[in-house]
């Protein structure tokens, strides 16, 4: 990928890039949809990428092409012009954001490129933000920390482009380490470094599906936690969130909830435990634990939270069957897009074997199978 981006750069613009820079996707082992509920979860970034090569120019514009798209971008940096509802708004909203923190935005060109397929839950918007965010402060020699260069991120994706996005995508983009999950809390923001184990395999099976309905019932799930939370915040002193909720005092309080509502929130409270559950065994080395947390996950995202798929359901239930596998489960927002599973890594190939060919006979068509690594946060790669 560095080598592509790098020659499409000196391609398209005549001279080599000076700076390429990585910003890796990623998976969620665990922690569906607690990110906007200021809970936990448990991201790897993965080693499927946004690539950016980019140089300054003197002019106070951007000159983005997009070599998987076939497109180009240009726009001022004076002002930065209002959203257009397509693929550059991610990076428009970068420096419209930069520019909100007062900080510089040089003048680039620059081409994109990513091994991240296009909607399928592996974070490719985050990976793109954090790339240009990256590669800006490069140019311009502003230091911010990697927490505030995802909150800047995040920032673009909420108020610019209007995807109401939690953290965890701009956050393990960022910060992720190889060989590391990373715990974090949403509400504050505080990371732990979690082992992964040797001899797991981490696999991604997507399902070609594209998210039907996923931005329009994304924040139909993020309204009713909300209103859940009004609810129990006027029984429950000091709740803010539904992190702040016990199963206990859920269950106690279910009667004051709308049924769907209810189903909703004790998701959220069952999944943050998941999530604290799940690191433990991570440290301890438990890994089939982590696998039957992961699986409990699915159940509850497919039943309770309602944002599976048939998709997602005939892959995870296909994984489930295998031995090999410790577990898996939807990741991403869900209506589709992809599973994560941890699999012994001998096992993989008859995983993906037996998987595709589980999901051919009821789709007619064959999954997307990439065994990921994890990887490091965004970093600018040295080149000639």
């Amino acid at each position: 990928m560095q080598n592509k981006v790098t020659s499409a750069f000196q391609a398209h613009f005549q001279r080599p890039p000076e700076v390429v820079v990585r910003a890796p996707g990623r998976v969620n082992l665990l922690g569906g949809h607690t990110d906007y509920n200021a809970g936990y979860v448990l991201p790897v970034a993965v080693d499927r990428a946004a690539w950016v090569a980019a140089a300054p120019i003197a002019a106070r514009e951007a000159r983005v092409h997009a070599l998987d798209l076939e497109d180009k971008a240009v726009f001022s940096l004076t002002p930065v012009p209002r959203s257009e509802g397509n693929w550059a708004d991610y990076v428009r909203g970068v420096a419209w954001a930069l520019q909100e923190r007062g900080l510089e935005t040089a003048g680039l060109e620059a081409v994109l490129t990513s091994s991240i397929p296009v909607g399928a839950g592996l974070s490719s918007s985050a990976a793109i933000e954090v790339a240009f965010a990256h590669t800006w402060q490069r140019f311009a020699g502003f230091e911010l920390t990697r927490r505030e260069l995802a909150l800047t991120c995040q920032r673009a994706e909420n108020d610019y482009v209007g995807v109401n996005c939690g953290i965890l995508d701009q956050m393990a983009s960022s910060c992720g380490v190889e060989g590391r999950a990373l715990l974090l809390d949403c509400r504050t923001l505080e990371t732990n470094l979690v082992p992964l184990p040797a001899g797991v395999a981490i696999v991604v099976a997507d399902t070609g599906a594209r998210r039907r309905l996923a931005s329009s019932e994304y924040n139909v799930r993020r309204a009713q936690c909300e209103r859940a939370v009004k609810i129990l915040s006027e029984r429950l002193p000091g709740v803010r969130a539904l992190r702040d909720v016990s199963a206990g005092d859920l269950e106690r309080l279910k009667g004051h909830l709308p049924e769907v509502v209810y189903r909703r929130a004790r998701h959220i409270v069952s999944d943050n435990a998941r999530v604290l559950r799940a690191a433990e065994a991570l440290r301890e080395g438990d890994v089939a634990t982590v696998g039957a947390l992961m699986k409990a996950c699915h159940v509850s995202l497919r039943d309770d939270y309602e944002v599976s798929a048939p998709e997602l359901d005939v892959l995870a239930e296909a994984a489930w069957e295998m031995e090999s596998c410790y577990g898996a489960r939807l990741t991403g927002a869900g209506f589709g897009g992809c599973i994560v599973a941890l699999v012994a890594a001998d096992g993989a190939p008859d995983f993906e074997v037996h998987v595709s060919a589980a999901y051919e006979a009821v789709f007619d068509r064959q999954p997307d199978i990439y065994i990921c690594r994890s990887t490091t946060g965004v970093r600018a790669i040295p080149h000639a």
